[in-house]
């Protein structure tokens, strides 16, 4: 598995989705209306520098993988572990019902932002769909559940905000939605990966049971700009 997962964010601002970065050589970042993520190549002192400046006073970002020194002008809210993982060579290709999965458009954001703000908040904004593809599912009138595309490097992208409403969960739309983005990696050629919080047992055995394997165990800070 190619070391280009390794540190996905300054990955992905660096290959397929370089038109998204703002920054120079040791700092990067996506637009906050995109994503909340900073990344550096180095954990040097320079990129420590060039991380602070692109990010405003009061403005609260995520770091994954590798981070410099970030003490003096920022605030550690929180930190963890988050589990990445990739498509199983040897998986059978996804047994796929894509009954009642439509894609996601402009006219969806509203309910888009509002159940990821339900069930994840914080992490999708209103130009994230703009990073991949998204699909939902609706059910007796409501916006039951969605999933996308988010992080992409060369040969990989990351699939991203596996979000059901409280109202409509054990029903197996993440499962469905998941198996839908799948397949249509799959047929492109790409090689689908993930990434889940260490202590999220039952989404790790979902995503496990459909096809994916742990590769890395990668630190995530939460950091805000003081």
């Amino acid at each position: 598995m190619p070391a280009i997962l390794d540190n996905p964010i300054w990955s992905a601002l660096t290959t397929a989705q370089a038109h998204f970065a703002i920054g120079g050589p040791v700092a990067k970042r996506y637009p906050a209306d995109v994503a909340p993520f900073i990344a550096a190549p180095e954990p040097t002192a320079a990129a420590a520098e060039a991380l602070a400046e692109l990010v405003s006073p009061g403005e609260i970002v995520n770091i994954i993988s590798l981070t410099p020194k970030l003490d003096q002008g920022w605030e550690l809210l929180a930190t963890g572990n988050i589990v990445q993982m990739v498509w199983r060579d040897d998986a059978a290709p996804p047994a796929e019902d894509s009954t009642g999965i439509v894609p996601l458009s402009d006219a969806d954001a509203p309910d888009m932002m509002g159940l990821t703000a339900l069930v994840f908040p914080g992490y999708f904004r209103r130009r994230t769909p703009e990073m991949g593809e998204y699909f939902g599912i609706r059910q007796d009138g409501q916006f039951a559940a969605m999933a996308g595309e988010r992080m992409k490097v060369h040969g990989y992208e990351e699939i991203s905000a596996v979000c059901t409403h409280p109202n409509f969960t054990g029903r197996g739309y993440a499962a469905r939605l998941i198996n839908h983005l799948v397949a249509k990696q799959l047929a492109r050629g790409i090689v689908p990966f993930l990434h889940v919080n260490e202590t999220n047992a039952r989404a790790r055995a979902l995503y496990a049971r459909l096809g994916f394997a742990d590769r890395a165990t990668l630190p995530l800070w939460l950091m805000k700009r003081v």
